[in-house]
């Protein structure tokens, strides 16, 4: 533990800024502060719209017979396989292959950071292609089951063993719409009510999960309207993302102005 003595604490230079201009910047900071937190709620009002939209396009799962134009069937009717990733030792340093891990399967969607690279060769059936399908097969109890749709977020990659490639019959499901089943609520429950408890984690055996059934329309362009109802609210919550990290970055910018004493007084007073 590192500890600064009074001696050197009281020598530490303190910048001379004007207290009006002091308290105009809190104030700004202060406004910026409610900005971010009207952004928060509107954040979470829209997960919640939603969760509520995929409940109630999704209404066939928690039924006890399928809805009118629905089908339900196991999931290896439709998934025929799926392929484990590589197991592979990786590298911080950003040379060879990325790899994506179970970490970088987020609310559904893939994010490319805290990547990990696999420095030798990776077998070519092992690079992911677009609109493939991962699957958290091992994790903590809360974080198992996540699923993605590969995008391309990257020109080239692979994923860990961690994960597994769900293979479906495109002519029977779109990938799309089999994430949206994998990640409603109840198939997350139904996922960890087959999972095995190891120390600290549990794991799902990729034959266990196709038993499980699943509830999906049989007119794919109904399965890709549900799919994009859903998108719509992704994107307004990715564009009110956006403008959250932007009010953050203006807020850091505000409070390193105040302590360093850089602000001029015209351009904050202004």
């Amino acid at each position: 533990m590192v500890k600064i003595s009074g001696g050197a604490l009281s020598q530490l230079l303190i910048p001379q800024v004007p207290i009006v201009l002091q308290r105009r910047m809190v104030e700004m900071i202060d406004s910026v502060t409610v900005m971010e937190c009207d952004i928060k709620a509107s954040i979470v009002k829209l997960q919640r719209v939603r969760q509520g939209a995929l409940l109630a396009e999704l209404v066939s799962v928690a039924r006890a017979e399928p809805s009118p134009g629905w089908v339900r069937m196991q999931l290896k009717d439709i998934v025929p396989s799926v392929e484990y990733g590589i197991s592979e030792p990786l590298n911080r340093e950003a040379f060879g292959a990325p790899v994506l891990r179970m970490n970088n399967i987020q609310d559904g969607q893939v994010d490319v950071g805290e990547l990990r690279y696999c420095p030798g060769p990776v077998p070519e059936r092992l690079i992911l292609r677009r609109e493939d399908v991962l699957f958290n097969r091992t994790n903590s109890i809360e974080h198992v089951g996540k699923a993605a749709m590969w995008r391309g977020e990257l020109p080239t990659a692979t994923f860990a063993s961690y994960l597994v490639r769900l293979i479906p019959d495109r002519q029977r499901v779109t990938p799309e719409f089999l994430v949206e089943w994998l990640m409603h609520p109840l198939i997350r429950r139904r996922v960890r009510s087959i999972s095995t408890v190891a120390v600290q984690q549990v794991n799902v055996n990729p034959s266990r999960l196709r038993e499980l059934e699943i509830d999906l329309p049989v007119d794919l362009a109904e399965q890709r309207r549900i799919v994009a109802t859903l998108e719509a609210c992704d994107e307004q919550i990715g564009r009110e993302n956006e403008e959250l990290n932007k009010l953050r970055e203006l807020k850091q910018g505000l409070v390193d102005d105040l302590l360093s004493g850089r602000a001029a007084v015209s351009t904050v007073l202004a």
